[in-house]
């Protein structure tokens, strides 16, 4: 694979400086913890940004390769990366996608957001040279997500001979949300991801959306390209394997133990997430209080443990939002906690033994986002799952594609209907459970991650 480039903000590993010298630590979950073992021994570049002093330091003394992965980083100016990942990426796009604006307030284009898109476009550009300069002749180039949707364009000008593939890991704006943008960057967004070979997505809902967006005779007026890109839908699956194995090892036994005993026996419903708007934190805690408030019958027979750990705190909205998800459970178990039982459980750190155990322990994991590209945790939850457990599952997430037909679907506003589709699962009878949990199982071992790298190399092939 050594004529493979793949593209994307965040690397294979990281470094930390540590006494002067650079610490490597591997990359965290999400899609660098996804493509490192399936590329591990690959020999294959890949390009990210360099994302501090650890990164920088690794790159001057010749560190970054890892596990058999040639890694090279792009050194961008501080500005240029705030602009183009905090106020770009993460506050506006990201927002888009996830239908998460609020249109009474934001988003506010005025000229520091032009700025900030002019520090995207440069964001962009500099991966476009990076890869240009350092990808073989006739290479494939592999782009992961969102941040980089106008590098298409930009290395169809220099580099015609690569064979580009570009992945959204989100959802995709529908046509009037995306027309919410100045239509000139819209319009730039579409040519970028025009320049692309083909453009892949989770579900094709999303690709749907994308498609819709090039019909849209605004938005086609803007982008001025001939081409639409080829779509193509490959639902990303976890490592099989890799999760049993992290499953079984010693730190997550030890935190299986633990949580057990704080549950003592009791229904244990589990979420693992950020704390990210898109996830709909706020809701499942409502949905729970609701269930507690109509049906008394659960208070101190059922514990709810959030394991979440805290996301984008550069950005106001989720600062604030953390601050009313806290707010909310102190409120619930301020309400209804007595001496033996307090009803939710909740741990902010950054603790995957933590959240794995939490998943191998439920009896209903909920899995409510308002949006989601895909949403691996209800994945992963049903693979490692050792209670027979029910999946409560929002329509809204790209999984419910897959998953639908087992898990207990739930409309993600509708906290009264997520109330009773609780209880549902609570009172379900084990042979439905069984029964379920083993279709959910099945299916998502059915597709596991290496198959969604191959599609992406196949089309590419078909360029």
């Amino acid at each position: 694979m050594t004529d493979i480039v793949v593209v994307s903000n965040r690397g294979p590993v990281s470094f930390r400086v540590e006494a002067g010298k650079p610490v490597a630590s591997n990359a965290g979950g999400g899609l660098a913890g996804t493509l490192r073992p399936l590329l591990s021994g690959s020999n294959t570049t890949w390009v990210s940004a360099s994302l501090g002093e650890g990164d920088r330091l690794a790159a001057r003394e010749g560190l970054l390769d890892a596990d058999g992965i040639h890694v090279v980083t792009v050194d961008l100016d501080a500005a240029v990366f705030q602009a183009a990942y905090e106020v770009i990426a993460n506050g506006t796009l990201w927002f888009s996608h996830h239908q998460l604006f609020d249109l009474a307030r934001r988003p506010r284009f005025d000229w520091h957001w032009h700025e900030a898109w002019a520090g995207y476009r440069r964001y962009n550009r500099e991966f476009a040279h990076a890869v240009a300069e350092r990808a073989p002749e006739g290479a494939t180039v592999l782009v992961q997500d969102y941040h980089l949707s106008l590098l298409g364009s930009m290395l169809a000008d220099v580099r015609p001979d690569l064979s580009t593939v570009h992945f959204h890991h989100t959802p995709f704006a529908e046509p009037e949300t995306l027309s919410v943008l100045p239509l000139p960057a819209a319009g730039e967004l579409l040519a970028g991801l025009a320049g692309f070979g083909a453009c892949g997505f989770h579900t094709e809902r999303w690709a749907s959306a994308f498609r819709r967006a090039y019909a849209d005779p605004a938005l086609a007026e803007a982008a001025g390209v001939e081409r639409v890109p080829t779509t193509f839908v490959s639902p990303l699956g976890p490592s099989p394997k890799a999760l049993a194995a992290a499953a079984e090892a010693p730190a997550t036994r030890e935190a299986v133990r633990r949580l057990a005993e704080s549950v003592r026996g009791r229904s244990l419903i589990v979420r693992v997430d950020r704390i990210e708007l898109s996830k709909n934190l706020l809701r499942g805690f409502w949905a729970y209080e609701e269930l507690l408030e109509t049906r008394p019958r659960w208070r101190g027979e059922v514990v709810f443990a959030a394991f979440t750990y805290p996301s984008r705190e550069s950005l106001a909205e989720y600062i604030g939002y953390r601050s009313e998800v806290e707010h909310t459970v102190e409120r619930i178990n301020g309400r209804f906690s007595t001496a033996q039982w307090t009803p939710i459980l909740y741990d902010p750190a950054d603790d995957y033994p933590r959240s794995l155990a939490g998943l191998v322990s439920y009896d209903i994991l909920l899995v409510n986002p308002v949006r989601d590209g895909m949403n691996m945790v209800a994945k992963e939850g049903p693979l490692v799952n050792e209670r027979d457990g029910v999946l409560v599952l929002s329509r809204q997430a790209g999984a419910w594609d897959e998953l639908g037909g087992a898990a207990v679907g739930v409309n993600p506003f509708d906290v009264t209907g997520t109330a009773e589709a609780l209880e549902g699962a609570l009172t379900m009878p084990p042979a439905e459970r069984a029964e379920r949990a083993g279709r959910l199982r099945r299916t998502v071992a059915a597709r596991p991650a290496a198959e969604w790298l191959e599609d992406q190399l196949r089309a590419a092939a078909a360029r």
